[in-house]
């Protein structure tokens, strides 16, 4: 098979000293944000794609810093695709996990978290299940989206080799590096509501200093855009004030091109949004489970329908633990978080569907890009 190519660099993970030089590097720009999941500190995000002229597939991975951590998982999509979820239930065994794959392929894709777990355990990390360091069993839970044949080749589908470029991409960036959006990793051959979809991201300090992030890959049969404006539904939740109206000839231009290029799928693309919320603050595996859930609104701001027998709506929450809040703060001090996760997801799907440039069109059929409907979004 032929070797997966990495959209990143490939060199294997950084040392404790690299980790500790990137922290005095970054924190002195730190108030300068990437917007992005990897704002929350010792998060990593990594993509790699399928290669092949028929291929338009791919995987994305978010890296735990060492030590792992608190991890919860919410799934609404009635069709879903999942590895290893049950063990986030808070009630089981497991209370900190290394990684989580999002990946393209459907289920054949689950298969790219065995390379992450194989990387996982060359470096010792897992859940440790003997008396030697090395016996560790790293629990890696996964979710995947429906992009089969979009390129052509229905066989070329993400595998372990895929997953493990995408760790080793993650493992290669620095602390709070950018995050690469659209058609990359995951959201390689997303599309959403005929349109172009992919990797988005956003992040946030609320006024306590925490910080939470979010990633998305939207993949959904459903709309991210108002079929009465033209706007992104995402852009009437975010941002403030009234969003931009494109032009109306405009609109209608797009409104009869996606038309036209529905009419000719021998098939509806299948709903999938996959997300992943993540917060420096302390969370105990319940509390994470509530954030995963609420982040599931910012979904359906963004994305309608959702959540149908067809989906695979998923949304994983990570807790890193770096902050603690104050000593006197009570339970409900949690929902500042809470509403933050589902405002960033929404943000998150509306950057998705801006950040590609250009469509795709092929025998997985035309899917043209927001952008090049509709021009800049003035907003955007």
């Amino acid at each position: 098979m032929t070797p997966h190519r990495h959209e990143g660099p490939t060199d294997a993970a950084t040392s404790p000293l690299d980790d500790a030089l990137d922290d005095a590097r970054n924190d002195a720009r730190y108030d300068a944000r990437n917007d992005a999941l990897t704002d929350v500190r010792g998060l990593r995000v990594g993509h790699a794609r399928v290669p092949g002229a028929g291929a338009l597939s791919g995987t994305t991975v978010v890296l735990a810093p060492e030590g792992g951590v608190v991890a919860a998982v919410d799934v609404r999509g009635g069709g879903p695709g999942t590895r290893e979820t049950d063990a986030l239930d808070p009630r089981n065994l497991v209370q900190r996990i290394d990684a989580v794959v999002l990946t393209g392929g459907s289920a054949y894709g689950l298969d790219s978290a065995a390379g992450v777990m194989a990387w996982l355990e060359e470096r010792g990390r897992g859940v440790r299940v003997g008396p030697d360091p090395r016996h560790v069993v790293p629990v890696v839970p996964a979710a995947c989206l429906f992009d089969l044949g979009r390129g052509g080749d229905f066989s070329a589908r993400p595998d372990a080799a895929t997953g493990r470029a995408a760790v080793e991409d993650a493992a290669a960036s620095g602390l709070r590096a950018p995050v690469a959006t659209g058609a990359v990793g995951a959201g390689t051959g997303a599309v959403v509501g005929g349109l172009k979809g992919g990797v988005g991201t956003a992040s946030t300090v609320l006024a306590s200093g925490i910080t939470v992030g979010a990633l998305v890959v939207v993949n959904a049969v459903g709309s991210a855009v108002d079929p009465e404006t033209g706007v992104p539904y995402g852009r009437y939740f975010t941002g403030g004030g009234r969003p931009s109206y494109p032009d109306p000839a405009v609109h209608e231009a797009a409104r009869r091109r996606l038309a036209g290029a529905r009419a000719k799928l021998s098939a509806p693309p299948m709903n999938t949004t996959l997300a992943v919320v993540a917060t420096d603050a302390v969370l105990t595996r319940a509390q994470a489970q509530k954030l995963a859930g609420t982040a599931h609104d910012g979904i359906a701001r963004a994305v309608r329908p959702v959540h149908l027998l067809n989906d695979g709506d998923t949304v994983f929450a990570l807790a890193t633990g770096e902050r603690e809040t104050a000593a006197e703060a009570g339970p409900l001090d949690l929902n500042e978080i809470l509403a933050a996760g589902a405002d960033l997801v929404t943000r998150a799907i509306v950057q998705a569907l801006l950040a590609p440039e250009t469509g795709v069109s092929g025998p997985g059929g035309d899917h043209p890009s927001y952008r090049e409907l509709y021009g800049d979004a003035p907003d955007s």
